[in-house]
């Protein structure tokens, strides 16, 4: 089970590849202890259908305004609702805690009708008055933008002229207005927050929420339980708990779903895979992911202040040298040697899923594997080999970049020992900085290259906008929105024109140039896109949905569906009122409004999807 990025468009606070380490559990499936209170068979023994979810990932916070990672944004999508969803067959955008949304006509000024049917879990009805709260605090807190300020950077004024009626005034049109993935909370609870930077929300349970799920009880590094919002505008979800379970060892995780004390496990490796599509009662799901993998360079960490910090090695501020290392990397021997089939050789930046946006270089353009000339572009900048064989810095010193991966990846260090041997051939001196915990290094500046990753949602803009220069920290103790410290003012000015553009054909053009400017660059190498590979139990999951539905992931999805869609083994019924969940979503798609001029930009959003993703 390998770790899995952060979500989905997986949020601010500078990411920190997926699976971040964090504070070891490690514990032998089956093996009763104070951190394992989780019951050891999925489905209880008093009769309660429980779907229980290993997962390689520990929450970063269950705040909606400080989480990043993967396993806590999706746990916020089973919480929270969104103004907006998407259409697990097409990634359309449809109604959530909003029926529809329309804007003026010079686009500056949109007004959200707000469902009567959505309530708190504590009764309390949920109205245009907490999403108004909700972006208001993240325009004027920096700590509530943690996670996703860059949603409202745009923002002049949000208002709630009545409970069901939302107004978002723009600065200039915004083309991502139905697509705000941002978790709307109950104003009468989180007004009492002091400190957003600081809140994790994990003192108080059941937290109050109006999704599909409420959360109950929470252990760090150990568990996440959840139970039904019966109250749930869509229908209730049909299992009677959830809980998200974590495990350091994915070997452990794998184990315990062939014991059956666990339901689903994610992330799998080839050998896995392999092995448990031959267990009876297991169900392994294998299809196109919507994440990247690649490796980041350091840039220069700097803030916006124009302070630099960290410890980034020099010769990476030349972008001769960073194609060089490009031009290095065979793509398709980590395809083939690592990811043994189950991923899709690394081009653009937006994954093939999302077919709209994907890209990929021209002939003429394309960094591909040649270590001749990867080795004459390092000569022509200057980093030639001394008497030993070795690359030297400006300095004299040899070149020894040190490589930040997880130690908990499987995948990290395997397609390290490739690197290290290519680059070796170069005259360049590798060193493997495989930790628990990623963050620390990452967010101070200190390291050279680092394994990435993220899930990328329907609308590419989040996973755009983690590398222009706004999403830097503010000063250097400060934590910001940025991916590693990117800051390119030709990148900027294509991030903002097509944030503003509604026509498809050019936004889509626009968002290709910006994937064509960080392949030039050479900042992000983006060497794979892994496939999905997850499995479950038939034997406790009678059936599930995938997004998209022909073939997509379970895991991490842009939306609540897979876990609100299950259905527990041995019951009757498609879904939580007993039609099927795509129909119940047909129906919706009914109310929602598409408007001429903006229609057009809505359809787009049908675009297959990828995961890092977020």
């Amino acid at each position: 089970m390998n770790t899995q990025d952060q979500h989905h468009r997986g949020r601010l606070r500078p990411r920190l590849v997926a699976a971040a380490g964090v504070a070891a559990l490690t514990l032998s499936a089956g093996l009763a202890t104070p951190l394992n209170p989780v019951p050891q068979q999925a489905e209880a023994k008093e009769g309660k259908k429980v779907l229980t979810v290993a997962v390689a990932q520990s929450v970063d916070s269950l705040s909606p305004f400080l989480a990043s990672r993967l396993v806590s944004t999706s746990i916020h999508r089973l919480m929270y609702e969104y103004l907006t969803n998407y259409d697990p067959a097409d990634n359309h955008a449809i109604p959530g805690l909003a029926t529809k949304w329309e804007p003026s006509a010079d686009k500056l000024t949109w007004t959200y009708t707000i469902r009567s049917d959505s309530k708190w879990s504590d009764g309390q009805q949920a109205t245009a008055e907490d999403a108004a709260w909700t972006f208001d605090k993240m325009m004027t807190d920096e700590g509530a933008a943690t996670a996703n300020g860059s949603f409202v950077a745009n923002f002049k004024k949000v208002t709630a002229p009545s409970a069901t009626q939302l107004v978002i005034e723009l600065k200039k049109p915004q083309a991502t207005m139905a697509a705000l993935d941002v978790p709307i909370v109950p104003k009468h609870i989180w007004e009492k927050v002091g400190d957003f930077s600081k809140f994790n929300n994990d003192k108080s349970f059941p937290i109050v929420g109006n999704g599909p799920f409420v959360l109950t009880d929470y252990k760090a590094d150990s568990y996440v339980r959840l139970k039904p919002n019966k109250s749930f505008w869509r229908g209730a979800p049909k299992f009677d708990e959830l809980v998200f379970k974590y495990y350091k060892d994915g070997d452990a995780a794998v184990a315990a779903l062939q014991k059956g004390e666990v339901s689903f496990v994610s992330g799998l490796t080839p050998a896995q895979s392999a092995a448990l599509k031959s267990e009876r009662n297991i169900k392994v799901n294998d299809a196109p992911g919507r994440r990247f993998y690649a490796l980041a360079t350091n840039p220069g960490a700097q803030a916006r202040n124009g302070k630099h910090f960290g410890d980034g090695a020099e010769s990476l501020l030349d972008q001769k040298v960073r194609q060089a290392l490009f031009m290095s990397i065979d793509r398709q021997t980590l395809i083939d040697k690592v990811f043994q089939g189950h991923a899709v050789l690394g081009e653009g930046y937006i994954p093939p899923r999302f077919s709209t946006y994907s890209w990929k270089p021209s002939a003429g353009q394309a960094l591909a594997y040649d270590p001749a000339k990867a080795a004459q572009l390092l000569d022509q900048a200057g980093y030639k080999k001394n008497g030993d064989g070795k690359r030297v810095e400006k300095n004299g010193k040899p070149i020894d970049y040190r490589i930040l991966c997880h130690a908990t990846d499987p995948n990290d260090k395997a397609v390290g020992q490739y690197v290290k041997e290519w680059f070796g051939k170069l005259g360049i001196g590798v060193t493997l900085d495989c930790l628990d915990n990623v963050t620390d290094p990452w967010l101070a500046g200190k390291y050279d290259l680092a394994f990435d990753g993220w899930s990328v949602n329907p609308d590419p803009d989040f996973v755009l906008s983690i590398h222009t220069c706004g999403a830097l920290p503010a000063t250097p103790k400060d934590t910001g929105a940025t991916d590693n410290f990117i800051c390119d003012k030709k990148y900027d000015e294509l991030y903002d024109q097509q944030l503003a553009e509604y026509d498809t054909a050019k936004r889509t053009d626009l968002v290709k140039q910006m994937e064509s400017r960080l392949y030039d660059t050479g900042y992000m190498n983006v060497m794979a896109y892994p496939n999905a590979v997850e499995a479950y139990r038939t034997d406790q999951i009678k059936s599930i949905e995938t997004m998209p539905k022909a073939a997509g992931n379970i895991y991490g999805q842009d939306g609540y569906w897979s876990w609100w869609s299950a259905v527990p083994a041995g019951s009757s019924g498609a879904s939580s009122d007993g039609s099927s969940s795509t129909g119940i979503i047909i129906g919706i798609v009914a109310g929602a409004v598409v408007l001429a001029g903006v229609g057009a930009f809505f359809v787009m959003r049908r675009r297959s999807t990828a995961e890092d993703r977020e």
